[in-house]
């Protein structure tokens, strides 16, 4: 037995179709027939998958990733089989692409590593469309999810795209899965007030203010005993969201400066005291800095 008798019909069988020799009109015919079946039967594939996973509006980017992942195996099995029918074997043929997709896999090492992460997302899926989320310096809503980026809108109006791998591996802050979410702001009142009115204005301040949640009710603490003040933790809930955020923070400091106006508590300046040892007998010297 010859240890090559293998590799001979192959060849020849290549140059017999590239020559256009050993072949019909109707055995070109059929293989762009099958060609060209196989990429509508991948689009409808694609399709009927997307519609039987979209049952939700989580499944979304999922039934999207799926789908395109199921026509490109019906097209690559159509390519595959034309190419048996005009006699080509696509054993050598693939161990070659193999030894071209390692070349090229470390060639793309970034965009196959954020194709594996897009995939993990959409999988996991931590966040879908509409989400508003917070992931490393980017925040905004969700717009999209494909195999390699995540596009955002951020509250400026901004679009980014910010490849699946940077997200994959940051922690992910999503306002939209839960309930309310909780703030805080610390608000600093002199030395000599007494806390307890002082947290009770602040309490009812927090109460009367637009966006709080009274339940669960918003909670005032003393954080802290700071160089020139006490420091008052001011935490209360509102709806989940980044323009609510900003919007309820807005009107409960308003709303806590205006009562402690009203009820003569003071936010003091940061202070400083100097104390200065003055010999009576000789004029005060100051240190020059």
């Amino acid at each position: 037995m010859q240890p090559y008798a293998t590799v001979e019909p192959d060849l020849e069988q290549l140059g017999q179709v590239l020559n256009g020799t050993g072949l019909t009109l109707w055995d070109y015919i059929t293989a762009a027939a099958i060609v060209v079946l196989s990429l509508v039967a991948g689009r409808v594939a694609r399709m009927v998958v997307k519609r039987v996973i979209r049952r939700s509006p989580a499944d979304t980017f999922l039934g999207d990733l799926i789908g395109r992942l199921v026509n490109y195996l019906v097209v690559a099995f159509g390519l595959v089989y034309g190419l048996e029918t005009l006699g080509i074997a696509i054993g050598p043929i693939l161990g070659a692409l193999g030894i071209v997709g390692i070349a090229l896999a470390f060639a793309f090492q970034d965009i196959l590593e954020n194709f594996v992460a897009g995939i993990i997302l959409q999988l996991q899926r931590p966040f879908t469309g509409g989400d508003e989320i917070v992931t490393g310096d980017h925040q905004g809503t969700i717009v999209s999810v494909d195999a390699r980026t995540i596009t955002m809108r951020t509250p400026d109006g901004e679009v980014v795209h910010i490849p699946s791998a940077e997200v994959v591996k940051n922690p992910i802050l999503n306002y939209s899965q839960r309930g309310p979410l909780r703030t805080t702001v610390e608000v600093g009142v002199a030395y000599g007030t007494n806390l307890d009115t002082a947290t009770g204005v602040a309490l009812e301040a927090t109460r009367r203010a637009s966006g709080v949640e009274n339940n669960p009710e918003p909670r005032v603490f003393v954080e802290s005993f700071d160089a020139s003040s006490i420091s008052l933790a001011v935490k209360f809930w509102h709806t989940p969201t980044i323009a609510s955020r900003w919007e309820t923070r807005d009107q409960v400091m308003r709303s806590i400066d205006q009562a402690f106006v009203d009820n003569d508590i003071s936010i003091p300046f940061p202070q400083r005291v100097l104390h200065l040892d003055v010999d009576t007998d000789k004029p005060a010297e100051l240190p020059i800095a």
